[in-house]
């Protein structure tokens, strides 16, 4: 029997995923939870073989409470209606083993759990596209030089910093907006941020 423990915070959804998943004969619904925080309870108190959880949720989100559970031997999955390359990139880097979206077929999710528990990972696949058209578009120096910005320095700092002139900063600044598509520095943060490259 596969032991799953759901988080999902919109309660009807909640209640709809148990139901469905208790229908499959090899699998039990041991515990549900509305927010990150009970999520990570009912694992520890429960020991499932999977954990299934929406990423925005109060308290703690899916994500922040997959990094907990990375190395414990349940398996999280996350079933979002967010198809975000920076959600994926930081599920990924947690060691999820499915991302899927709130959109798929039913029957496609108790199918997905038991590939899982056969040992092998499952993303949904416009996700999969998404990262591989993904990649950060800026050079090191030009990273180095957003990152000083989102630190809160200003141009003068930031030369001093990285011994260059104010103007080749700002030659970097238009730079990194330009490849952003961006149309200032609040935003290329907002940005590398939401894609998932600030490290």
């Amino acid at each position: 029997m596969i032991r799953i423990v759901i988080a999902e915070d919109q309660r009807m959804l909640l209640g709809a995923l148990g139901s469905l998943l208790d229908l499959e004969d090899d699998m039990e619904v041991v515990g549900t939870a509305v927010n990150g925080e009970e999520a990570l309870t009912l694992v520890r108190r429960h020991q499932p073989d999977i954990c299934m959880m929406d990423i925005e949720m109060p308290l703690k989100s899916g994500l922040d409470a997959a990094e907990e559970l990375k190395d414990d031997p349940c398996h999280v999955i996350v079933l979002t209606t967010f198809a975000r390359t920076g959600y994926f990139a930081r599920a990924r880097k947690a060691r999820v083993s499915g991302y899927l979206l709130k959109d798929s077929p039913s029957e496609e999710l108790a199918s997905s759990i038991r590939t899982i528990m056969n040992g092998r990972r499952i993303y949904a696949p416009e996700l999969v596209d998404m990262a591989y058209d993904n990649e950060n578009p800026l050079t090191d120096r030009e990273e180095q030089v957003l990152k000083l910005i989102a630190g809160g320095k200003n141009t003068k700092e930031i030369a001093a910093e990285l011994f260059i002139t104010t103007g080749t900063v700002r030659n970097y600044v238009s730079v990194i907006l330009e490849k952003l598509e961006v149309s200032n520095r609040i935003e290329a943060i907002s940005r590398f941020k939401e894609k998932g490259w600030m490290k």
